[in-house]
């Protein structure tokens, strides 16, 4: 597998950068997860939208979807232009039913539902589920192909379950909105230290830091996180690649 990191902001990109979205590819299977303000424009520098097997997405707040609708029109546009437009599956929940209704649109892409209870499997990922705490339903992701395994927390803030699901992660692509000294479980979000406490307890191989702050010195978060985490951590940013 190889992930690349298209946007690593939380809330709103920074400018010319992206917030929530990320590509995974193995083989020639190209999977989007989240689809966030200014994804589509960062995206084309490592895949095109026609070129997409699927996308998935966590929930349904404007970081993770803000770009969902530029994708659907990229596609019926480069429809206009007799590119060889399928129709693009998008994967949601359907706990906000008029989120997951507008991953529809005309005949370039389709809403399918995803079952948290069950075992997706998506092309060549086998994809399992668990609902965070966060202001909405959203939901983390523990992604498997070959024996490689990729933990996103996507948004929430600290919970005990998440210590057995991310459990022996080869990387654990945790979301970071606060500094170790702040607490974020109110808006549904971690700090650094929660982030490298879960990767300790989970026996994660990389922990790689995410869904940003803004404001502040960014290695801080870093440094925070390596008090309580002894393996490799990372900040995520724009063209981020990791190979397994």
């Amino acid at each position: 597998m190889k992930l690349t990191v298209i946007g690593q902001w939380g809330g709103y990109p920074k400018v010319n950068e992206a917030s929530t979205g990320y590509l995974l590819e193995h083989g020639t299977y190209k999977l989007l997860i989240d689809c966030g303000s200014a994804v589509l424009s960062k995206m084309q520098n490592f895949v095109q939208p026609e070129d997409l097997n699927a996308v998935i997405i966590s929930h349904y707040h404007p970081d993770h979807v803000a770009d969902i609708g530029v994708l659907q029109h990229a596609l019926i546009i480069g429809k206009y232009m007799d590119k060889n437009i399928q129709t693009l599956s998008i994967y949601g929940h359907q706990e906000d039913e008029s989120g997951f209704q507008s991953l529809n649109f005309q005949d370039v892409t389709k809403a399918v539902p995803y079952n948290p209870s069950e075992t997706l499997q998506i092309g060549p990922f086998s994809i399992t589920f668990l609902k965070t705490k966060h202001p909405v339903p959203c939901y983390a992701m523990r992604i498997e192909a070959e024996n490689q395994v990729i933990v996103y927390t996507a948004d929430t803030s600290y919970i005990e379950s998440l210590n057995e699901f991310a459990k022996g992660a080869d990387v654990l692509l945790c979301e970071c909105n606060f500094y170790g000294d702040m607490d974020g479980s109110g808006a549904g979000h971690m700090n650094s230290y929660d982030a490298g406490n879960l990767a300790h307890i989970a026996g994660a191989k990389r922990l790689v830091l995410t869904h940003l702050p803004q404001y502040g010195d960014l290695e801080q978060l870093k440094s925070e996180a390596a008090e309580k985490f002894s393996g490799e951590v990372m900040l995520a940013y724009y063209g981020m690649g990791i190979q397994l």
